[in-house]
């Protein structure tokens, strides 16, 4: 059978894209090389809670247009993400906000808080940050940077934040309220019964085939469909013919607790040095789980090798410039259109996904392009 589109890969870009394409008319095939659909939003049960397999996701947009869009497939419940900083046994509320003020330095008004935080920025003499260490520390001070920002985010990129470009910061959340939302979007909230359940609605009535590595037979693949949205690793499909992009990678150590609360909140962040872990999650708070036993998750990051799964792109100056060569290469295939965290080299916020998949079915199906 031929199909008009083939989509490799069924994250949240395919599956919109497919979704889009079938309502559009199109014929749609989609293989993925995992077991399950889903893609790294992949959610399963275990004790009755749902585990996100491959780290917490927290559905936050400005953008009314795919929020409706999601809402088409999942009920959203009232999730806001307030995770918790530990510092050695001490506890600080995430976003950087008054009670996080307030615990570090004893101040109580905004005003005490905001003339630290200048103090310190004016000891640390930077005018104009070149690094990740300068831009948080003009954010936040010296304290806050180097019990809550330095050893989380030397942990999470494997390298000093010295060594880190500045604009990986410039959007942490700092305010002089008692705000604990670190999103602040207009809609938030995690879809009720886990996003499998959203995506599974999203590809109803589109055919999925699982554990089928593109690689193995391109050439066949390629002659099922007239074009093939691809949202694989842009470097992988060019056979690393420039060289590898830099990721880095998240392994988690995932373990059913026999206890109904083991930290009572979603997300705690392990903000020194010394522990092996970035963060905690514990699953059951994304839904307000009220079961007998709780399900934990440690997530240790670490750099990318082949045959492990890439996860956060490393947008520094020399990876942009290789990420150019490819894309180069990408602009010249005729019926191959690249989408995606992987596809575009690109860190995603799950929103964002889903407007550049709404938006290149706008442009493909030549519909009106939707407002955001």
């Amino acid at each position: 059978m031929k199909y008009d589109y083939l989509v490799v890969g069924a994250g949240l870009f395919g599956a919109a894209f497919a979704q889009q394409a079938m309502e559009a008319g199109k014929s749609v095939l989609v293989i993925d090389k995992r077991d399950h659909i889903g893609g790294n939003v992949y959610t399963e049960e275990v004790e009755g809670i749902q585990v996100h397999r491959y780290g917490a996701h927290i559905f936050h947009t400005n953008d009314k247009t795919v929020w409706d869009y999601v809402c088409r497939f999942a009920e959203f419940n009232r999730y806001i993400n307030s995770p918790v900083a530990n510092y050695h046994g001490e506890l600080y509320s995430l976003p950087f906000n008054m009670y996080t003020f307030n615990k570090m330095w004893g101040v109580v008004t905004p005003q005490e808080a905001q003339a630290r935080i200048e103090e310190q920025r004016a000891a640390a003499g930077i005018t104009e940050p070149k690094n990740l260490e300068e831009q948080a520390i003009s954010l936040v001070g010296t304290d806050i940077y180097e019990k809550l920002v330095k050893g989380y985010t030397e942990k999470q990129w494997g390298r000093p934040c010295t060594e880190l470009p500045a604009f990986i910061i410039k959007r942490l959340p700092v305010r002089l309220t008692f705000d604990n939302n670190y999103f602040n979007a207009r809609y938030q909230g995690i879809p009720e019964g886990g996003y499998t359940r959203m995506v599974e609605k999203m590809l109803e009535g589109i055919e999925v085939r699982l554990n089928e590595d593109y690689f193995n037979d391109k050439a066949l693949w390629d002659a099922m469909a007239d074009k093939v949205i691809y949202t694989g690793s842009i470097d992988s499909y060019f056979d690393y013919c420039y060289g590898h992009l830099s990721y880095r990678s998240v392994r988690f150590e995932t373990e059913v607790l026999d206890t109904p609360n083991y930290q009572g909140n979603a997300v705690v962040n392990y903000t020194d040095a010394q522990t092996p872990y970035t963060r905690i999650i514990e699953h059951k708070f994304f839904e307000f789980g009220t079961q007998p036993k709780t399900v934990i998750s440690r997530e240790y990051s670490s750099e990318w090798r082949p045959g492990v799964e890439p996860y956060y792109p490393v947008n520094d100056e020399k990876n942009g410039a290789l990420y150019a060569q490819y894309k180069a290469l990408a602009d010249r295939e005729k019926r191959t259109i690249f989408g995606g965290r992987l596809g575009e080299y690109r860190y995603y916020d799950m929103d964002a996904v889903l407007r550049s998949a709404l938006d290149l079915t706008a442009h493909e199906f030549k519909k009106e392009e939707t407002p955001k």
